[in-house]
């Protein structure tokens, strides 16, 4: 595993002189990212500029660049970790050098989604606020973002030294894992059913097996299902070979899973979901972002079977420093997710193999500050 003199890069980058210009991977449309050169964004009062050393790959921005569900031009990426470069007037909290994480939705707090803690829904959340320029789209695929005031203000925290910048950047998908998680809250007693072991499947099983419940893991790659079960899983199988319902039903009395997590996007994961699950049982979906998927279930599963069936999407502020705690502290082994890094300039080879995972892959980083030829 790679490691990062911390405080090293830290000093670099707050003696450095920021460059007018930078790379960036920028979204042109039809499926397509470019490394290019683009200005390095002003910032202005209340905004810092980060500089990028570690962003992970997220398949939210993979599913935007593969069906193109947003306009171009834009430079995605949002898991971001790097170094304070400028601060803007008035900012107090943070100065050059500091080693940051960067949360690219923050809440307002007030509106009527905010006092009902959907903060997903809030009309201020669902605005960007960190870009690399262009529209706003977190801009993790670059050299540095600049991040605007209402972020700063409360989706900023800070990188403790010693802690990998490749590591902190896990903070913001440990932080959506861990609202799922608190949605459904298991118990001891339970028996959850996840389904999905790649990175966002792995951190749920590590953080469902801290409360004590029984773990049934699927994933159809068995170096995934056996890091699921060093993670805490009692049992992992392959959905596609294995039948997943018998199996459940035979550890609770033939009665099925409590909780199900569905933690990967596949044809029928849904359906498995039910019929893996008893009456009465939790599901979570965790993985359905784009209005291209359908879900085709039977009405009776769901009504007379008295199943509740619920989405978790994005972060919440609410266990903003609980999330970020787990990262830093090492209570979830996420440096362990990491399969491959990537240079900004080979970031279309992580996009690919991101989008085409096979045994080798697992998260994938880009580390915008390093250029390989």
């Amino acid at each position: 595993m790679q490691t990062v003199d911390f405080s090293l890069v830290a000093n670099q980058s707050a003696h450095s002189a920021v460059r007018a210009t930078m790379k960036a991977a920028v979204y042109k449309g039809d499926s397509v990212v470019e490394v290019e050169s683009v200005p390095v964004p002003e910032i202005g009062a209340g905004e810092i500029l980060i500089r990028v050393e570690s962003c992970g790959i997220c398949h939210t921005d993979l599913k935007k660049i593969e069906y193109n569900l947003l306009p171009a031009p834009r430079v995605y990426g949002h898991e971001t970790a790097g170094v304070v470069a400028k601060v803007g007037r008035g900012v107090t909290k943070f100065q050059p050098g500091d080693g940051v994480i960067v949360f690219h939705h923050i809440p307002c707090g007030k509106c009527f989604y905010c006092s009902r803690k959907l903060y997903a829904q809030c009309p201020v959340y669902k605005k960007v606020g960190v870009t690399a320029g262009y529209e706003p789209a977190g801009g993790g695929f670059s050299q540095y973002v600049r991040a605007m005031d209402w972020i700063v203000e409360r989706g900023v925290e800070k990188i403790p030294a010693g802690v990998s910048f490749d590591q902190a950047c896990f903070v913001e998908p440990v932080n959506t894992c861990l609202k799922g998680v608190k949605q459904i809250d298991p118990q001891p007693e339970d028996v959850v059913a996840i389904l999905g072991q790649g990175p966002i499947g792995l951190i749920f099983t590590m953080m469902v097996a801290r409360t004590g419940a029984k773990i049934v893991a699927t994933d159809t790659m068995p170096g995934r299902r056996k890091l699921s079960r060093e993670f805490g899983a009692q049992e992992a199988y392959d959905p596609g070979g294995e039948d997943l319902e018998k199996a459940v039903r035979s550890m609770t009395e033939g009665r099925g899973a409590d909780l199900v997590i569905v933690a990967a996007s596949a044809k029928g994961i849904v359906e498995q979901a039910v019929k893996c699950s008893r009456p009465g049982a939790k599901i979570l979906l965790f993985a359905q972002t784009s209005h291209q998927e359908r879900v085709d279930l039977s009405g009776a599963d769901i009504c007379m079977g008295e199943r509740m069936l619920c989405g978790s999407y994005s972060a919440s502020i609410d266990v903003q420093s609980e999330g970020a705690a787990m990262v830093f502290d090492g209570s979830l082994a996420v440096d362990r997710l990491i399969s491959h890094r990537y240079a900004l300039n080979h970031i279309n080879e992580g996009i690919d193999r991101a989008l085409h995972p096979d045994e080798e892959s697992l998260k994938i980083v880009v580390q915008p500050q390093r250029w390989k030829e």
